[in-house]
């Protein structure tokens, strides 16, 4: 898969993990489908897409407001967390994109930008091997306002002390390139996993 960036010089590279760095938005799904269904609530695949890039509390707690349910929240998230942690053996890189941080380490800093926790991101890197690509790591808990408010991303850009302007952005949900697009980055789109195997086999 050839990933084409955006015209211009960058002074850094930020980006997002699940579905972005890590192939790992079909076993958050399942890992949802499982914690989720053991409190008898459904989440229809439609909507996990379309919540991507949000903070696991955040979605627990717009299920509940929604359905009258009363789901524990730090219990579910636990849940979701061991559930995808027991899956992570099956885990895999994103081609396009490894090979963008690969050409790129050394020569600009790297941040990755996630709405997951920061257990979860790092099993995700460091399962991948990738952990000690990035400077900066900027996970839930990190920020006031999640994707897609600009805040992860500057966050990202303040640590690496590099000006919004400069960074691209790579990503896979709409809730973070409207992020990236309100932080003033540039930013790449990471097609779906069907959508990499429909165009590259």
């Amino acid at each position: 898969m050839i990933l084409s960036l955006p015209p211009g010089e960058f002074d850094a590279y930020l980006f997002d993990c699940d579905g972005t760095v890590a192939d790992s938005m079909p076993l958050h799904f399942v890992a949802w489908r499982q914690a989720l269904g053991e409190w008898d609530c459904e989440l229809s695949e439609d909507l996990f897409h379309a919540w991507a890039g949000r903070t696991v509390p955040d979605i627990i707690a717009d299920l509940n407001a929604e359905r009258g349910l009363a789901m524990p929240v730090a219990v579910v998230a636990a849940r979701h967390l061991a559930l995808y942690q027991e899956m992570l053996p099956e885990l895999a890189a994103v081609p396009g994109v490894l090979e963008h941080i690969e050409d790129a380490h050394g020569w600009i800093p790297f941040a990755v930008v996630s709405g997951s926790s920061r257990e979860s991101v790092t099993a995700s890197l460091t399962t991948l091997g990738l952990l000690d690509r990035f400077e900066v790591l900027v996970c839930d808990g990190d920020y006031r306002r999640p994707k897609p408010a600009p805040d992860p991303f500057l966050l990202a850009a303040r640590r690496l002390g590099v000006d919004p302007g400069r960074c691209l952005v790579f990503e896979d949900a709409d809730n973070g390139i409207r992020s990236a697009e309100a932080a003033g980055m540039a930013w790449v789109r990471v097609p779906p996993p069907q959508q990499r195997r429909l165009t590259h086999g």
